[in-house]
Protein backbone atom coordinates (compact mmCIF):
# COMPACT_ATOMS: atom_id res chain seq x y z
CA UNK A 1 0.00 0.00 0.00
CA UNK A 2 2.84 2.39 0.86
CA UNK A 3 4.36 1.79 -2.56
CA UNK A 4 1.04 2.66 -4.23
CA UNK A 5 0.76 5.87 -2.21
CA UNK A 6 4.31 6.79 -3.17
CA UNK A 7 3.48 6.32 -6.84
CA UNK A 8 0.40 8.54 -6.53
CA UNK A 9 2.44 11.15 -4.67
CA UNK A 10 5.32 11.07 -7.14
CA UNK A 11 3.12 11.28 -10.23
CA UNK A 12 0.97 13.96 -8.62
CA UNK A 13 4.07 16.03 -7.87
CA UNK A 14 5.26 15.84 -11.47
CA UNK A 15 1.82 16.74 -12.81
CA UNK A 16 1.58 19.57 -10.28
CA UNK A 17 4.93 20.94 -11.48
CA UNK A 18 3.65 20.64 -15.05
CA UNK A 19 0.55 22.62 -14.21
CA UNK A 20 2.56 25.24 -12.33
CA UNK A 21 4.71 25.65 -15.43
CA UNK A 22 1.84 25.90 -17.90
CA UNK A 23 -0.18 28.26 -15.72
CA UNK A 24 2.83 30.49 -15.10
CA UNK A 25 3.40 30.73 -18.85
CA UNK A 26 -0.27 31.66 -19.32
CA UNK A 27 -0.11 34.29 -16.56
CA UNK A 28 3.04 35.81 -18.07
CA UNK A 29 1.60 35.90 -21.59
CA UNK A 30 -1.74 37.46 -20.72
CA UNK A 31 -0.35 40.99 -20.04
CA UNK A 32 1.66 40.73 -23.28
CA UNK A 33 -1.47 39.87 -25.26
CA UNK A 34 -3.35 42.77 -23.75
CA UNK A 35 -0.44 45.11 -24.55
CA UNK A 36 -0.48 44.05 -28.21
CA UNK A 37 -4.29 43.96 -28.56
CA UNK A 38 -6.96 46.38 -27.36
CA UNK A 39 -9.78 45.17 -25.12
CA UNK A 40 -12.14 44.95 -28.10
CA UNK A 41 -9.54 43.08 -30.16
CA UNK A 42 -8.84 40.58 -27.39
CA UNK A 43 -12.51 39.87 -26.54
CA UNK A 44 -12.97 37.23 -29.30
CA UNK A 45 -10.18 35.14 -27.72
CA UNK A 46 -12.24 34.78 -24.53
CA UNK A 47 -15.31 33.78 -26.54
CA UNK A 48 -13.31 31.31 -28.66
CA UNK A 49 -11.93 29.72 -25.48
CA UNK A 50 -15.43 29.25 -24.04
CA UNK A 51 -16.67 27.94 -27.39
CA UNK A 52 -13.86 25.40 -27.75
CA UNK A 53 -14.21 24.25 -24.13
CA UNK A 54 -17.82 23.29 -24.86
CA UNK A 55 -16.87 21.63 -28.16
CA UNK A 56 -14.17 19.63 -26.37
CA UNK A 57 -16.84 18.06 -24.13
CA UNK A 58 -18.79 17.06 -27.24
CA UNK A 59 -15.73 15.64 -28.99
CA UNK A 60 -14.69 13.53 -26.01
CA UNK A 61 -18.24 12.14 -25.49
CA UNK A 62 -17.22 10.66 -22.16
CA UNK A 63 -14.65 8.42 -23.83
CA UNK A 64 -11.91 9.61 -21.45
CA UNK A 65 -13.57 7.84 -18.51
CA UNK A 66 -14.55 4.86 -20.66
CA UNK A 67 -11.01 4.40 -21.94
CA UNK A 68 -9.62 4.65 -18.39
CA UNK A 69 -11.89 1.80 -17.30
CA UNK A 70 -11.34 -0.56 -20.24
CA UNK A 71 -7.61 0.17 -20.58
CA UNK A 72 -7.00 -1.26 -17.13
CA UNK A 73 -9.66 -3.94 -17.37
CA UNK A 74 -8.23 -5.42 -20.58
CA UNK A 75 -4.92 -7.18 -20.05
CA UNK A 76 -4.14 -8.00 -23.69
CA UNK A 77 -1.97 -5.30 -25.29
CA UNK A 78 -3.58 -5.51 -28.73
CA UNK A 79 -7.07 -5.40 -27.25
CA UNK A 80 -6.11 -2.21 -25.40
CA UNK A 81 -4.91 -0.70 -28.67
CA UNK A 82 -8.23 -1.55 -30.30
CA UNK A 83 -10.04 0.48 -27.65
CA UNK A 84 -7.62 3.38 -28.15
CA UNK A 85 -8.11 3.29 -31.95
CA UNK A 86 -11.87 3.34 -31.57
CA UNK A 87 -11.68 6.29 -29.18
CA UNK A 88 -9.51 8.16 -31.70
CA UNK A 89 -11.99 7.37 -34.48
CA UNK A 90 -14.94 8.57 -32.39
CA UNK A 91 -13.23 11.86 -31.54
CA UNK A 92 -12.07 12.62 -35.08
CA UNK A 93 -15.55 11.81 -36.37
CA UNK A 94 -17.00 14.27 -33.85
CA UNK A 95 -14.54 16.98 -34.96
CA UNK A 96 -15.68 16.43 -38.55
CA UNK A 97 -19.34 16.69 -37.50
CA UNK A 98 -18.65 19.94 -35.62
CA UNK A 99 -16.87 21.35 -38.68
CA UNK A 100 -19.92 20.56 -40.81
CA UNK A 101 -22.22 22.18 -38.25
CA UNK A 102 -20.00 25.28 -38.26
CA UNK A 103 -20.07 25.43 -42.05
CA UNK A 104 -23.87 25.17 -42.10
CA UNK A 105 -24.92 27.46 -39.26
CA UNK A 106 -21.75 29.48 -38.61
CA UNK A 107 -22.51 32.22 -41.18
CA UNK A 108 -25.73 33.09 -39.32
CA UNK A 109 -24.20 33.90 -35.94
CA UNK A 110 -20.38 34.00 -36.12
CA UNK A 111 -19.89 37.73 -36.66
CA UNK A 112 -22.41 38.75 -34.00
CA UNK A 113 -21.16 36.16 -31.51
CA UNK A 114 -17.51 37.13 -31.87
CA UNK A 115 -18.19 40.80 -32.63
CA UNK A 116 -15.75 40.60 -35.53
CA UNK A 117 -15.98 41.02 -39.28
CA UNK A 118 -14.06 37.76 -39.63
CA UNK A 119 -16.10 35.79 -37.11
CA UNK A 120 -16.70 32.76 -39.34
CA UNK A 121 -13.00 32.53 -40.20
CA UNK A 122 -12.17 32.59 -36.49
CA UNK A 123 -14.58 29.71 -35.89
CA UNK A 124 -12.85 27.71 -38.63
CA UNK A 125 -9.49 28.38 -37.00
CA UNK A 126 -10.91 27.19 -33.68
CA UNK A 127 -11.96 23.89 -35.30
CA UNK A 128 -8.42 23.46 -36.67
CA UNK A 129 -7.04 23.97 -33.15
CA UNK A 130 -9.58 21.47 -31.83
CA UNK A 131 -8.48 18.90 -34.45
CA UNK A 132 -4.79 18.92 -33.52
CA UNK A 133 -5.48 19.18 -29.77
CA UNK A 134 -7.82 16.17 -30.00
CA UNK A 135 -5.11 14.00 -31.52
CA UNK A 136 -2.39 15.09 -29.10
CA UNK A 137 -4.65 14.84 -26.04
CA UNK A 138 -5.48 11.17 -26.65
CA UNK A 139 -1.85 10.16 -27.16
CA UNK A 140 -0.85 11.99 -23.95
CA UNK A 141 -3.73 10.28 -22.13
CA UNK A 142 -2.42 6.86 -23.15
CA UNK A 143 1.08 7.83 -22.03
CA UNK A 144 -0.43 8.76 -18.65
CA UNK A 145 -2.07 5.35 -18.40
CA UNK A 146 1.31 3.79 -19.15
CA UNK A 147 2.73 5.88 -16.29
CA UNK A 148 5.14 7.70 -18.62
CA UNK A 149 4.62 10.72 -16.42
CA UNK A 150 7.84 12.58 -17.18
CA UNK A 151 7.26 12.40 -20.94
CA UNK A 152 3.71 13.73 -20.53
CA UNK A 153 4.97 16.61 -18.39
CA UNK A 154 7.74 17.59 -20.81
CA UNK A 155 5.52 17.52 -23.90
CA UNK A 156 2.69 19.43 -22.22
CA UNK A 157 4.98 22.21 -20.99
CA UNK A 158 6.70 22.30 -24.39
CA UNK A 159 3.34 22.74 -26.09
CA UNK A 160 2.45 25.68 -23.84
CA UNK A 161 5.83 27.28 -24.53
CA UNK A 162 5.34 26.86 -28.26
CA UNK A 163 1.87 28.43 -28.06
CA UNK A 164 3.25 31.40 -26.13
CA UNK A 165 6.30 31.97 -28.36
CA UNK A 166 4.56 31.43 -31.71
CA UNK A 167 1.51 33.50 -30.73
CA UNK A 168 3.79 36.35 -29.67
CA UNK A 169 5.81 36.18 -32.91
CA UNK A 170 2.68 36.21 -35.05
CA UNK A 171 1.19 39.10 -33.08
CA UNK A 172 4.41 41.09 -33.16
CA UNK A 173 5.49 40.59 -36.76
CA UNK A 174 2.71 39.14 -38.92
CA UNK A 175 -0.88 39.55 -37.66
CA UNK A 176 -1.56 41.97 -34.81
CA UNK A 177 -5.05 40.57 -34.31
CA UNK A 178 -6.83 37.59 -32.77
CA UNK A 179 -5.78 35.56 -35.79
CA UNK A 180 -2.15 35.88 -34.65
CA UNK A 181 -2.88 34.04 -31.39
CA UNK A 182 -4.90 31.35 -33.17
CA UNK A 183 -2.18 30.81 -35.82
CA UNK A 184 0.32 30.28 -33.02
CA UNK A 185 -1.94 27.69 -31.43
CA UNK A 186 -2.46 25.83 -34.71
CA UNK A 187 1.24 25.62 -35.58
CA UNK A 188 2.15 24.52 -32.06
CA UNK A 189 -0.55 21.83 -32.32
CA UNK A 190 0.95 20.58 -35.59
CA UNK A 191 4.45 20.44 -34.10
CA UNK A 192 3.28 18.50 -31.04
CA UNK A 193 1.40 15.99 -33.23
CA UNK A 194 4.59 15.49 -35.26
CA UNK A 195 6.53 14.98 -32.03
CA UNK A 196 4.03 12.29 -31.01
CA UNK A 197 4.02 10.66 -34.45
CA UNK A 198 5.61 7.38 -33.31
CA UNK A 199 3.03 6.44 -30.64
CA UNK A 200 0.28 8.07 -32.72
CA UNK A 201 0.90 5.69 -35.63
CA UNK A 202 -0.29 2.81 -33.42
CA UNK A 203 -3.63 4.46 -32.68
CA UNK A 204 -4.79 5.90 -36.00
CA UNK A 205 -7.59 3.89 -37.55
CA UNK A 206 -10.74 4.75 -39.45
CA UNK A 207 -12.55 1.53 -38.59
CA UNK A 208 -15.10 1.06 -35.84
CA UNK A 209 -15.43 -2.18 -33.91
CA UNK A 210 -19.12 -2.50 -33.09
CA UNK A 211 -18.62 -4.27 -29.77
CA UNK A 212 -15.89 -1.91 -28.60
CA UNK A 213 -17.88 1.09 -29.78
CA UNK A 214 -20.85 -0.15 -27.77
CA UNK A 215 -18.66 -0.56 -24.67
CA UNK A 216 -17.20 2.92 -24.98
CA UNK A 217 -20.44 4.76 -25.65
CA UNK A 218 -22.43 2.83 -23.08
CA UNK A 219 -19.88 3.81 -20.44
CA UNK A 220 -19.08 7.31 -21.67
CA UNK A 221 -22.27 8.84 -23.08
CA UNK A 222 -23.99 9.12 -19.68
CA UNK A 223 -21.14 11.44 -18.64
CA UNK A 224 -21.74 13.95 -21.47
CA UNK A 225 -24.62 15.73 -19.70
CA UNK A 226 -22.37 16.02 -16.65
CA UNK A 227 -19.68 17.67 -18.78
CA UNK A 228 -22.17 20.12 -20.23
CA UNK A 229 -23.50 20.77 -16.74
CA UNK A 230 -19.93 21.61 -15.67
CA UNK A 231 -19.79 24.11 -18.50
CA UNK A 232 -23.05 25.72 -17.37
CA UNK A 233 -21.91 25.93 -13.73
CA UNK A 234 -18.54 27.45 -14.63
CA UNK A 235 -19.80 29.96 -17.19
CA UNK A 236 -23.43 30.89 -16.54
CA UNK A 237 -22.65 33.07 -13.50
CA UNK A 238 -20.55 35.43 -15.60
CA UNK A 239 -23.39 35.93 -18.07
CA UNK A 240 -25.98 36.46 -15.32
CA UNK A 241 -23.69 38.90 -13.52
CA UNK A 242 -23.07 40.84 -16.73
CA UNK A 243 -26.78 41.00 -17.49
CA UNK A 244 -27.98 41.92 -13.99
CA UNK A 245 -25.05 44.00 -12.74
CA UNK A 246 -22.18 46.10 -14.09
CA UNK A 247 -19.13 45.28 -16.16
CA UNK A 248 -16.96 46.33 -13.19
CA UNK A 249 -18.49 43.54 -11.08
CA UNK A 250 -17.90 41.09 -13.90
CA UNK A 251 -14.22 42.10 -13.91
CA UNK A 252 -13.93 41.76 -10.14
CA UNK A 253 -15.51 38.30 -10.25
CA UNK A 254 -13.21 37.32 -13.12
CA UNK A 255 -10.19 38.47 -11.14
CA UNK A 256 -11.28 36.45 -8.09
CA UNK A 257 -12.00 33.38 -10.24
CA UNK A 258 -8.52 33.53 -11.79
CA UNK A 259 -6.88 33.57 -8.36
CA UNK A 260 -9.22 30.80 -7.14
CA UNK A 261 -8.03 28.50 -9.91
CA UNK A 262 -4.53 28.67 -8.46
CA UNK A 263 -5.59 25.89 -6.09
CA UNK A 264 -5.64 23.66 -9.16
CA UNK A 265 -1.86 23.95 -9.28
CA UNK A 266 -2.00 21.21 -6.64
CA UNK A 267 -5.29 19.45 -7.36
CA UNK A 268 -4.83 19.13 -11.12
CA UNK A 269 -1.64 17.13 -10.61
CA UNK A 270 -3.50 14.69 -8.36
CA UNK A 271 -6.43 14.67 -10.78
CA UNK A 272 -4.25 13.61 -13.72
CA UNK A 273 -2.58 10.89 -11.67
CA UNK A 274 -5.77 9.68 -9.97
CA UNK A 275 -7.60 7.95 -12.81
CA UNK A 276 -4.84 5.51 -13.84
CA UNK A 277 -3.83 5.10 -10.18
CA UNK A 278 -7.34 4.29 -8.90
CA UNK A 279 -8.14 2.00 -11.81
CA UNK A 280 -4.89 0.10 -11.37
CA UNK A 281 -5.91 -0.63 -7.75
CA UNK A 282 -9.37 -1.87 -8.66
CA UNK A 283 -8.64 -5.57 -8.05
CA UNK A 284 -5.76 -5.24 -5.59
CA UNK A 285 -6.07 -6.51 -1.99
CA UNK A 286 -6.62 -3.88 0.73
CA UNK A 287 -7.44 -1.29 -1.91
CA UNK A 288 -10.37 0.03 0.16
CA UNK A 289 -8.02 0.86 3.04
CA UNK A 290 -5.81 2.71 0.59
CA UNK A 291 -8.76 4.66 -0.82
CA UNK A 292 -10.01 5.60 2.65
CA UNK A 293 -6.62 7.10 3.50
CA UNK A 294 -6.43 8.96 0.18
CA UNK A 295 -9.92 10.42 0.77
CA UNK A 296 -8.79 11.89 4.09
CA UNK A 297 -5.31 12.99 3.00
CA UNK A 298 -6.64 14.94 0.04
CA UNK A 299 -9.48 16.45 2.09
CA UNK A 300 -6.96 17.64 4.69
CA UNK A 301 -4.78 19.11 1.96
CA UNK A 302 -7.75 20.87 0.37
CA UNK A 303 -9.27 22.33 3.52
CA UNK A 304 -5.86 23.50 4.77
CA UNK A 305 -5.14 25.02 1.37
CA UNK A 306 -8.39 27.02 1.36
CA UNK A 307 -7.64 28.43 4.82
CA UNK A 308 -4.15 29.40 3.66
CA UNK A 309 -5.64 31.16 0.63
CA UNK A 310 -8.07 33.07 2.88
CA UNK A 311 -5.24 34.13 5.18
CA UNK A 312 -2.77 35.39 2.56
CA UNK A 313 -5.07 36.83 -0.14
CA UNK A 314 -5.07 40.45 1.15
CA UNK A 315 -1.29 40.44 0.55
CA UNK A 316 -1.28 38.50 -2.73
CA UNK A 317 -3.92 40.81 -4.22
CA UNK A 318 -1.51 43.73 -3.95
CA UNK A 319 -0.03 42.46 -7.22
CA UNK A 320 -3.07 43.94 -8.97
CA UNK A 321 -4.09 47.52 -9.56
CA UNK A 322 -6.00 49.15 -6.72
CA UNK A 323 -9.34 48.97 -8.52
CA UNK A 324 -9.15 45.17 -8.58
CA UNK A 325 -7.99 44.57 -5.02
CA UNK A 326 -11.44 44.22 -3.44
CA UNK A 327 -11.80 40.93 -5.35
CA UNK A 328 -9.58 39.20 -2.75
CA UNK A 329 -12.57 38.62 -0.44
CA UNK A 330 -14.22 36.18 -2.85
CA UNK A 331 -11.15 34.10 -3.68
CA UNK A 332 -11.07 31.67 -0.74
CA UNK A 333 -14.71 30.55 -1.01
CA UNK A 334 -14.36 30.23 -4.78
CA UNK A 335 -11.26 28.11 -4.07
CA UNK A 336 -13.40 25.89 -1.82
CA UNK A 337 -15.87 25.38 -4.67
CA UNK A 338 -13.00 24.72 -7.08
CA UNK A 339 -11.67 22.08 -4.67
CA UNK A 340 -15.09 20.38 -4.57
CA UNK A 341 -15.12 20.37 -8.37
CA UNK A 342 -11.97 18.25 -8.16
CA UNK A 343 -12.73 16.22 -5.02
CA UNK A 344 -15.79 14.49 -6.49
CA UNK A 345 -13.40 12.52 -8.73
CA UNK A 346 -11.63 11.16 -5.66
CA UNK A 347 -14.69 10.04 -3.69
CA UNK A 348 -16.59 8.49 -6.63
CA UNK A 349 -14.48 5.36 -7.26
CA UNK A 350 -17.51 3.13 -6.68
CA UNK A 351 -19.45 4.81 -9.46
CA UNK A 352 -16.64 4.32 -11.97
CA UNK A 353 -15.81 0.78 -10.83
CA UNK A 354 -19.45 -0.31 -11.12
CA UNK A 355 -19.92 1.57 -14.43
CA UNK A 356 -22.85 3.59 -13.04
CA UNK A 357 -21.67 6.83 -14.63
CA UNK A 358 -25.21 8.12 -15.16
CA UNK A 359 -25.10 9.10 -11.47
CA UNK A 360 -22.44 11.72 -12.25
CA UNK A 361 -24.63 13.23 -14.94
CA UNK A 362 -27.68 13.28 -12.66
CA UNK A 363 -25.65 14.95 -9.91
CA UNK A 364 -24.23 17.73 -12.03
CA UNK A 365 -27.35 18.25 -14.09
CA UNK A 366 -29.12 18.89 -10.79
CA UNK A 367 -26.24 21.11 -9.66
CA UNK A 368 -26.48 23.14 -12.87
CA UNK A 369 -30.19 23.70 -12.31
CA UNK A 370 -29.55 24.73 -8.68
CA UNK A 371 -26.77 27.06 -9.84
CA UNK A 372 -28.94 28.81 -12.44
CA UNK A 373 -31.88 29.21 -10.03
CA UNK A 374 -29.68 30.57 -7.26
CA UNK A 375 -27.98 32.98 -9.66
CA UNK A 376 -31.34 34.39 -10.68
CA UNK A 377 -32.47 34.73 -7.05
CA UNK A 378 -29.25 35.90 -5.37
CA UNK A 379 -27.37 38.07 -7.87
CA UNK A 380 -29.87 40.99 -7.93
CA UNK A 381 -29.52 41.45 -4.15
CA UNK A 382 -26.04 40.14 -3.35
CA UNK A 383 -24.12 40.63 -6.60
CA UNK A 384 -20.79 38.73 -6.55
CA UNK A 385 -21.54 37.15 -3.17
CA UNK A 386 -24.65 35.69 -4.80
CA UNK A 387 -22.46 34.13 -7.49
CA UNK A 388 -20.09 32.70 -4.86
CA UNK A 389 -22.99 31.23 -2.85
CA UNK A 390 -24.56 29.73 -5.98
CA UNK A 391 -21.30 28.17 -7.04
CA UNK A 392 -20.52 26.68 -3.63
CA UNK A 393 -24.02 25.40 -2.81
CA UNK A 394 -24.48 23.73 -6.21
CA UNK A 395 -21.17 21.86 -5.89
CA UNK A 396 -21.92 20.84 -2.30
CA UNK A 397 -25.25 19.35 -3.37
CA UNK A 398 -23.58 17.42 -6.20
CA UNK A 399 -20.70 16.03 -4.17
CA UNK A 400 -22.89 14.86 -1.26
CA UNK A 401 -25.17 13.03 -3.70
CA UNK A 402 -22.20 11.45 -5.51
CA UNK A 403 -20.51 10.33 -2.30
CA UNK A 404 -23.65 8.67 -0.90
CA UNK A 405 -24.34 6.85 -4.17
CA UNK A 406 -20.73 5.75 -4.57
CA UNK A 407 -20.63 4.36 -1.04
CA UNK A 408 -23.73 2.27 -1.72
CA UNK A 409 -22.12 0.80 -4.83
CA UNK A 410 -18.63 0.24 -3.45
CA UNK A 411 -18.21 0.89 0.24
CA UNK A 412 -15.02 2.64 1.35
CA UNK A 413 -14.39 2.56 5.14
CA UNK A 414 -14.24 6.31 5.72
CA UNK A 415 -16.30 8.40 8.13
CA UNK A 416 -18.76 10.81 6.52
CA UNK A 417 -19.19 12.78 9.73
CA UNK A 418 -15.45 13.34 10.08
CA UNK A 419 -15.16 14.48 6.48
CA UNK A 420 -18.16 16.78 6.89
CA UNK A 421 -16.81 18.24 10.15
CA UNK A 422 -13.46 19.07 8.57
CA UNK A 423 -15.03 20.72 5.55
CA UNK A 424 -17.67 22.77 7.34
CA UNK A 425 -15.29 23.96 10.09
CA UNK A 426 -12.96 25.08 7.28
CA UNK A 427 -15.89 26.83 5.58
CA UNK A 428 -16.95 28.69 8.72
CA UNK A 429 -13.31 29.53 9.45
CA UNK A 430 -12.84 30.92 5.94
CA UNK A 431 -15.94 33.12 6.23
CA UNK A 432 -14.70 34.31 9.62
CA UNK A 433 -11.23 35.16 8.29
CA UNK A 434 -12.68 37.17 5.41
CA UNK A 435 -15.02 38.99 7.81
CA UNK A 436 -12.07 39.88 10.07
CA UNK A 437 -10.08 41.16 7.10
CA UNK A 438 -12.96 43.21 5.68
CA UNK A 439 -13.70 44.86 9.03
CA UNK A 440 -10.05 45.33 10.03
CA UNK A 441 -10.49 43.37 13.26
CA UNK A 442 -7.65 41.97 15.35
CA UNK A 443 -5.49 39.32 13.56
CA UNK A 444 -5.91 37.20 16.69
CA UNK A 445 -9.34 36.24 15.38
CA UNK A 446 -7.64 34.74 12.32
CA UNK A 447 -5.37 32.77 14.64
CA UNK A 448 -8.50 31.61 16.48
CA UNK A 449 -10.00 30.29 13.22
CA UNK A 450 -6.85 28.23 12.65
CA UNK A 451 -6.85 26.96 16.23
CA UNK A 452 -10.46 25.77 15.88
CA UNK A 453 -9.64 24.01 12.60
CA UNK A 454 -6.57 22.26 14.06
CA UNK A 455 -8.63 21.30 17.13
CA UNK A 456 -11.27 19.77 14.84
CA UNK A 457 -8.56 17.66 13.17
CA UNK A 458 -7.52 16.49 16.64
CA UNK A 459 -11.03 15.86 17.95
CA UNK A 460 -12.04 13.79 14.92
CA UNK A 461 -8.83 11.73 15.32
CA UNK A 462 -8.30 11.37 11.60
CA UNK A 463 -4.68 10.64 12.48
CA UNK A 464 -5.82 7.22 13.76
CA UNK A 465 -7.60 6.56 10.46
CA UNK A 466 -4.46 7.46 8.55
CA UNK A 467 -2.16 5.32 10.70
CA UNK A 468 -4.33 2.28 11.34
CA UNK A 469 -5.21 -0.71 9.17
CA UNK A 470 -8.63 -2.11 9.90
CA UNK A 471 -10.76 -4.87 8.51
CA UNK A 472 -14.15 -3.65 7.36
CA UNK A 473 -17.12 -5.40 6.01
CA UNK A 474 -17.59 -4.49 2.39
CA UNK A 475 -20.99 -3.71 1.02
Amino acid sequence: MLQNLKRLGGDSLLYALMNVGTKMIAFIMFPIYTYLLTLDEYAPVEIIDRWTSMLTFLVILGTDSALAFYYFEKKDKEERRSYIRNVMSIRLFMVLCLLLVTVIIGPFFADSLLKSEHGLYLLYLSIAILFFDTIAALVLTVLRYEFQTLKVVIITVLKMLLVAILSYLFLKFFARSVEGILYGRIISGILIVLLLAKPLAKFISFKFDRNILNDLLKYGLPLVPASLAFWVILNSSTFFLGYMKTSAEVSLYGSAAKFATLITLVTSGIQMAWRPYSMSLKDKPNNKETFSKVYLIILLMGTTGVLIVATIMPYVILLLEASYRSSYQYVALLSAATFLNFYYLIISVGIFFMKKTKIISYAFAGAAVINVILNIILIPSYSIWGVVASYLISYLAAIIYIFVKSQKLYYIPVSLWKMSALFFVMLVGTIGIVYVQEHALSPLYIVLAWVIYVATVGITRVDKDLRGTRNHETN
